[in-house]
This record gives C-alpha cells, structure tokens and sequence, in this order.
C-alpha cells in the first residue's frame, strides 16, 4: 500500500530549530511556536515542517478519520494554528481546552521540561481566551469542513473545560455553554475533566458528579443535534491517575449514557518515574515518556471493560513509532501525541501513522 503525501516533506529539519527553542523558557518557546505555526499555515512558510499524510482510514464514532494518529489538546489553546498543525501529516487535531469566558490561568513560571526523561510539567489552568474568541478562530480556520476531491479531510476536535472561578457544582453549567458554542464546528468534542490544574476538576470523574454531568451532555447533546442537523460525538477525556475500579465506574457511565468515546490519558500526578530529576516536585502534570506505561494500563483495562468496538483514544508517552503501536496493541483505536512532539518534532506523527499502518497490513509475528 502506498503513502500518499499530501504536503511536500519538510524542509527545515527539527533537529536544527530544537536547540533554539530549548534554549527559551519553556513557555516562550511554546508561544512563539504557535505563533508561527498560526501565522504560516496555508502559506509558503508551512513548507518549512509539513509532512506528507499517511493513508491509513479508520471509523470511529461515526467519523472516518484519514489516519490513527491526532494531535492531543493543550498545544493550541485558542485554535490559532489549526491550519498549521494540519500540515504536519496528522489525520485529526484536538484544539483546546476552552472556557466560557477568558482566563488567564496559572501565575508562571507554569511549564518545566525534563529532558532526561523526555518529559515536561505543566500547571496551565486552561488559560484561553475564551468561547466567542475559540469558535471565532475556528470558523476561520481552512481545515474545518474542507473536502479535496477523494481526500479525506482532517477531523477536528474541540476540547472543553471548566472555569477556575466556576464552582464544581456548577461546572455543567460551563460545559453545556462550551458545547453549544463549539457544536455546529465540531467533528466532535472532548469534554476534559481530567486535567490536574483546575481546583477539583478531577472530583468530576466520580460515581455521582459524573453520572449528573454525563446525563446533562447527552441531553443537549440530542437537542443540538435537532438544531444543527447533524450528530457530533463526545469523546470523555479522563487521568491516568485512577485505579481498576474507578476506571469500571467510569466505563459503565460511558455505556449508560452512550457517550461516543473515551480518551485516555491525560496527565498524571505521580513523580515515581522523575524522582531526583530538576524540576520534577513541581507542582503540575506530568506528560511525556514517564506516563507512558499508565496510560497504556488504563488503556487496557477499559477496553477490558467495554469490549469491542467502543472508540478509545490512546494519549500518554508516544515518542516514536513503536511507542504508538504499544498503544494500539494495549487496546486503542487511534493515538494522540503532544510532549512527544516537542521532543521529537513534526516529523513524528508521520513515523507514528507508518508504524501503525504497518502493523495492520502486515501478518502477525508467527503467522
């Protein structure tokens, strides 16, 4: 089976930028990256980090995505630089998380990199701009709802979330307002309460508070889809920081309320894998190589739990095309990278969709 590449390869090695941008804050260096990232997509300078897109459909939720392999949500906040990330050879993006209203997040310094162990801290707090600011950005993206022809287009997922200063009794109130602004632009929305940073954020993936969140998506959910005419999945974005029971609560929720799909993971709390390094007791999540096992362990035990067939996005530690097999193999349906690509550069999410497009076309080890 061919690759077909619909960009022309990169041009610019990430080998020779990633000095340059380790040498900036952290933060900084994120920053200027979208930057440029929203000011060069759909013009000349994208050459400089597209790559070609691997062939490799796959259905899900309803969706065909063109290959297994997304961008995880957090590097674009304000959805600025969809266009530019969708050169890079991704089947779909997640953009996000957004918030009702503006916010400024964590005071900084709130991002830390670990390079010893390929890995960074990170204590955000959904800093955005905001709804209006989101969707405004997205409606002007060129990627949403585009068509070439035979080419499957990129998926876009919109990331939602709650406000700091929103109470956690009142944070469906925040998720509601997010998914009917984000819904007619929408291939589908991740409803995130598993980030670390956001005070109490993760209470939401209890019994209870799950099940009354779940329950008032679902419903406006259906009344959108009647408003919109057409049907857009949610997709649960949960912590690895869970145990086997916490992980069957929150997969019968996920069958009781028919939510579309699970991703898994976002960041975790532990230090075990980072202990001694610099950086490492900050406070924050941590991403990269060391979640990489937990996340593959939750992976498992909710494919264990919801059996075939049941959309599972695999998210935590994939720095190179083996690593995104692993996820495959632990249960996933398709794979997500973010710390891996400040790492490894544009040039991994090509290695990873290869790595797994393989996997699927070639006979099993001793077959």
């Amino acid at each position: 089976m061919s690759v077909k590449d619909h960009y022309p390869m990169a041009w610019f090695p990430y080998g020779l930028a990633r000095p340059f941008l380790f040498s900036l804050d952290p933060e900084t260096a994120h920053e200027r990256a979208v930057e440029l990232l929203a000011r060069g997509g759909g013009t000349p300078l994208q050459w400089a980090w597209c790559n070609g897109r691997v062939d490799d459909p796959v259905r899900l939720a309803g969706l065909t995505f063109p290959n297994r392999v997304g961008l995880a949500a957090g590097l674009d906040k304000n959805a600025r630089a969809i266009d530019g990330l969708g050169a890079m050879g991704f089947g779909f993006v997640e953009v996000g998380t957004v918030t009702p209203l503006a916010q400024p997040g964590n005071p900084k310094p709130r991002m830390f990199r670990l390079p010893a162990a390929q890995a960074l801290i990170n204590r955000m707090g959904f800093n955005n701009d905001g709804l209006q600011a989101f969707v405004a950005n997205v409606k002007r993206s060129r990627f949403h709802g585009a068509h070439d022809g035979a080419r499957q287009r990129m998926i876009l997922g919109l990331n939602i979330g709650k406000n700091a200063a929103t109470p956690i009794e009142r944070a469906t109130d925040d998720y509601l307002a997010c998914l009917a602004g984000v819904y007619p632009y929408a291939d589908y929305v991740a409803v995130n309460i598993s980030s670390p940073n956001t005070k109490n954020l993760r209470d939401l993936q209890g019994d209870a508070a799950l099940h009354a969140l779940l329950a008032a998506l679902k419903s406006r959910q259906a009344e959108l889809a009647d408003q919109h005419g057409k049907q857009v999945p949610l997709f649960l974005k949960i912590a690895p920081d869970l145990d086997q029971p916490q992980v069957q609560a929150i997969a019968d929720a996920l069958r009781q309320h028919a939510i579309e799909g699970v991703i898994a993971a976002n960041t975790t709390l532990s230090r075990e894998a980072v202990a001694g390094l610099p950086h490492a007791q900050e406070a924050g999540g941590l991403s990269g190589a060391p979640v990489r096992e937990a996340s593959n362990r939750v992976i498992g035990q909710l494919r264990a739990a919801l059996g075939p067939g049941f959309p599972i996005i695999g998210v935590g530690g994939i720095l190179s095309g083996a690593d995104a097999v692993a996820k495959i193999e632990a249960g996933a349906d398709a794979v997500q990278i973010y710390t891996g690509l400040i790492y490894k550069g544009p040039a991994l999410a090509g290695e990873a969709a290869r790595a797994l497009r393989a996997r699927r076309v070639l006979p099993a080890r001793g077959a």
